[in-house]
Formats: structure tokens, C-alpha cells, sequence
């Protein structure tokens, strides 16, 4: 069995960061066939996701992503391609959000 470990810090503060986590979620459910749950906390909430072969959790906070999964011994084998994949598909929506929350602090010209 292969492990994925994804560490991300950020800025959103919890709110934000949950729309993050969710449209995650549902890039996941729709591109790799998993099935997601998302269990809301009051200072953070757990995504949950699962298919055959992997199987892991994303727990969303205030200020960071904390991302642990498991894969299979056939996807093991391909645990960079997919660890790189995921880390890529976080970063792109982390991006677009902290851009996103920069372009409402500007005070107009």
C-alpha cells in the first residue's frame, strides 16, 4: 500500500477554504469516480473520499489542507502520477480563490 501525504497552508480563513474543499470534491466525484462526504466541523470540516482502491480524507481548517490517503496495491504503483495530479488540481483551485479574495481587499482607484 502506497500513502499520499498533501500539506497546504493558506490564508482563506475557514468559510472560503470550505468552497475550496467542496469544489475539490466535486472535481474528484466527476474525474476520478469517487465518492465524497463532507462532514462539517465547527473549526473544520473533513472531506471523506473513497473508490476502489483508494481510499483518504481532506480536513479543511482556517489556515491550512491536511490531505491523507491510502492506495491500493494496483494504484501504488502509480502513486506519483497521482499524488502530483492531486496536488496540481488543489493548487489551481488555492490559486484561484487566494486571487480571488486579493482582488476584493483593493481599494478602488
Amino acid at each position: 500500500m502506497a500513502d499520499i501525504h498533501i500539506h497546504r497552508d493558506h490564508q482563506l480563513g475557514l468559510e472560503k477554504a470550505r468552497e475550496v474543499a467542496w469544489a475539490w470534491a466535486e472535481q474528484v466525484e466527476q474525474k476520478f469516480d469517487m465518492e465524497c462526504t463532507v462532514i462539517e466541523g465547527d473549526t473544520s470540516d473533513t472531506v471523506e473520499f473513497e473508490r476502489s482502491g483508494v481510499k483518504g480524507q481532506l480536513i479543511v481548517t482556517g489556515d491550512h489542507f491536511e490531505l491523507e490517503a491510502k492506495l491500493g496495491f494496483l494504484l501504488g504503483a502509480f502513486k506519483n502520477t497521482i499524488e502530483a495530479e492531486v496536488q496540481k488540481e488543489l493548487d489551481a483551485l488555492l490559486a484561484k480563490s487566494q486571487s480571488g479574495k486579493k482582488a476584493t481587499k483593493k481599494k478602488p482607484g
